[in-house]
């Protein structure tokens, strides 16, 4: 989607200056995954307009391929407004009968998977519309050779006028669910690690995310069929600038770790790597830590960890 964040300090009512950048979760992902030397893809569709052109130009600079990327030509490209602020971004959503939302079912036959080793996706494209839930529903239910991977992706402003119970149904059938503590408890009353696994048993990884004090990664053993002992990292000291698109950027992270087989604790630290570099910026693609920093602190004992300090 286009995304619009102040250029200028003051109430968003205020502000007349605005910049004009790139954002959404599918697409975020895409990109950090390209950043991080995954050969990644981006499928959506996108209005015959300039802040499509603008959307496809983007990702396609981060190295995604692009492809698979649908031109409307009747309905406009989505975009949101970030109402910036270091303790949390107002979002306001503008995809009601964007081109994305006139996704469906009939995308799939389109999709090329062979060879591919993972999908995903988030609950953000189930609430556009009803095609598209269908969609997401399709995907998670058909048979596949690959990983799938789902982040719930609470965001009540698009459910206002549909039932977000689905996400329950749709998260069951991924093979690995990422949630926020916080999402989880607005939307089935249930905060902690252990009640959210007793929630949601089906998936064979479960990733909480915890904010500012880290992630927990609960993982079922393939041979006995039981969970193994959670797994938890705590997140960074980072000095925040704002919030939005942390969670996408630790996704991709924890997701390239995974495609690299690495131990439960690495792929967490991967993750928070990722999501402290967007926390530090507007934008939900933005610089990289230095590689030397990822590389120091994915090797770091646990107080090497604990004493670091992102700014």
């Amino acid at each position: 989607m286009a995304l619009f964040v102040p250029a200028e300090p003051g109430p968003p009512a205020e502000v007349r200056t605005w910049t004009r950048t790139v954002g959404g979760a599918e697409s975020n992902v895409a990109c950090h995954l390209a950043g991080l030397g995954r050969s990644s893809a981006w499928v959506s569709a996108v209005g015959d307009d300039a802040f499509g052109r603008a959307v496809v130009s983007f990702v396609a600079a981060h190295g995604v391929d692009v492809s698979g990327v649908l031109v409307d030509q009747d309905r406009p490209t989505g975009l949101y407004i970030k109402e910036s602020d270091a303790s949390g971004s107002p979002v306001r959503y503008y995809r009601r009968g964007s081109a994305a939302s006139g996704m469906g079912p009939s995308l799939l036959a389109t999709l090329p998977l062979g060879g591919v080793r993972l999908v995903h996706t988030s609950g953000i494209t189930a609430a556009l519309s009803d095609s598209c839930l269908a969609l997401m529903r399709a995907l998670l239910a058909a048979p596949r050779t690959h990983l799938l991977s789902f982040d719930v992706n609470w965001r009540p402003r698009l459910w206002a006028d549909r039932d977000p119970a689905v996400l329950r149904e749709l998260a069951a059938l991924a093979d690995i669910v990422l949630v926020g503590a916080d999402e989880a408890e607005a939307m089935w009353g249930v905060g902690g690690p252990a009640a959210i696994r007793a929630l949601l048993p089906e998936p064979a990884t479960l990733v909480v995310k915890q904010a500012e004090r880290g992630a927990t990664l609960i993982e079922r053993d393939p041979a006995t069929g039981t969970d193994r002992a959670e797994v938890f990292q705590p997140a960074l000291r980072v000095d925040v600038v704002e919030p939005v698109g942390a969670g996408d950027a630790f996704a991709a992270g924890y997701l390239a770790a995974t495609l690299a087989a690495a131990p439960p604790v690495r792929r967490l630290r991967s993750g928070h790597l990722r999501a402290a570099a967007v926390l530090r910026t507007h934008d939900d693609v933005g610089p990289p830590l230095l590689p030397d920093i990822v590389s120091l602190l994915l090797d770091a004992d646990e107080s090497e960890w604990a004493a670091a300090h992102i700014s």
